[in-house]
């Protein structure tokens, strides 16, 4: 418990973390604080591209063999199973929720947070520790499928839950997973002399970029924070808290299953415990228009994600620094 609590204690004092503080506060508080739209798409834009980019240059460096295909298996099968278990924990603790947004939110908590997964990496390197580097490969694996799963759960409930051609298209050709996939294919096939060329860009100023980032989420979950009372109740509020933990379980058992270390172990936890308010939102506005938005993008952005930054980051390191020996 002393580990997790000074893990926790470094965390909130972290530049990140802070600057995530600032943007809440404010954002509560009802200051005009805000991001132009353009200057905040283009630091989301950054992050991906750097984020692609360093996950594809690792793995040529490391080389893609059998744990990298194991990974992505895994990851993927944990992303079509988890909303299965947001679904039925979701409309056990809160019994108003009807099954059709229940499966809207089903479908976030089985995807990912590309932010989410930096801030664990971040964290990792000021621990001294570090994930394989072809997980960044696993998470964008994981996008998706939790998307069929919410689908396949709602069509039980909504006869007009179907994606359609045009759906799919939205989904596959989303602008964060094609450029994510495309930098990684690009630092995958340019390798360590890629790196190398595009170093100034992406490695000095990517912790700076991601601070201001992060103040911009703190602004978007705190209005979404404001809005809460009339589109939250306790029971849904209470499973954007043990949702997480639920999902880092899965991650911990997939992490040692598929042999990962202390850092890979931590990186997967965080993944299944994070949930998705970029791709998965667009989705589900497409699928499922019968679905309240609000109710998902406040549980995800709200309250779980804060809950990792804060908590849940600290508590899968020292996890998995426990059973892995590190």
């Amino acid at each position: 418990m002393a580990d997790i609590l000074d893990l926790a204690a470094q965390n909130l004092v972290s530049p990140i973390i802070l600057c995530f503080v600032l943007g809440l506060g404010a954002a509560l508080a009802r200051s005009d604080l805000a991001f132009p739209e353009a200057i905040a798409k283009g630091m989301s834009l950054y992050l991906l591209f750097a984020i692609g980019f360093k996950g594809g240059a690792g793995v040529a460096a490391h080389g893609a063999d059998s744990a990298l295909l194991l990974g992505i298996g895994g990851g993927v099968i944990l992303s079509f199973v988890l909303p299965l278990v947001a679904f039925f924990l979701l409309r056990a603790m809160a019994r108003g929720i009807s099954p059709v947004d229940a499966a809207s939110v089903a479908g976030h908590y089985g995807s990912i947070s590309i932010v989410t997964f930096v801030a664990v990496g971040a964290a990792l390197t000021a621990q001294g520790l570090a994930a394989e580097g072809w997980l960044i490969a696993v998470a964008a694996a994981m996008e998706a499928p939790a998307i069929l799963t919410a689908l396949w759960l709602a069509a039980r409930h909504d006869r007009t839950a179907n994606l359609g051609a045009e759906g799919w298209r939205e989904i596959l050709l989303n602008g964060s997973i094609v450029l994510l996939l495309g930098a990684f294919a690009i630092g995958l096939i340019t390798g360590e002399r890629g790196m190398a060329d595009v170093a100034p860009l992406i490695e000095s100023p990517f912790k700076g970029v991601l601070c201001l980032f992060l103040l911009d989420m703190g602004l978007l979950a705190g209005r979404g924070l404001r809005a809460a009372p009339g589109v939250v109740g306790p029971g849904a509020a209470a499973f954007g808290l043990v949702m997480p933990l639920v999902g880092a379980g899965a991650g911990l058992g997939m992490g040692l299953a598929l042999g990962l270390g202390t850092g890979g172990v931590a990186t997967m936890m965080t993944l299944a415990a994070s949930a998705s308010y970029i791709a998965v939102p667009a989705a589900m506005r497409v699928a499922l228009p019968r679905a309240n938005p609000a109710l998902s993008l406040t549980l995800a952005l709200g309250i779980t994600f804060p809950f990792n930054l804060v908590l849940g980051i600290p508590l899968y390191v020292a996890v998995a620094s426990a059973l892995t020996g590190a």
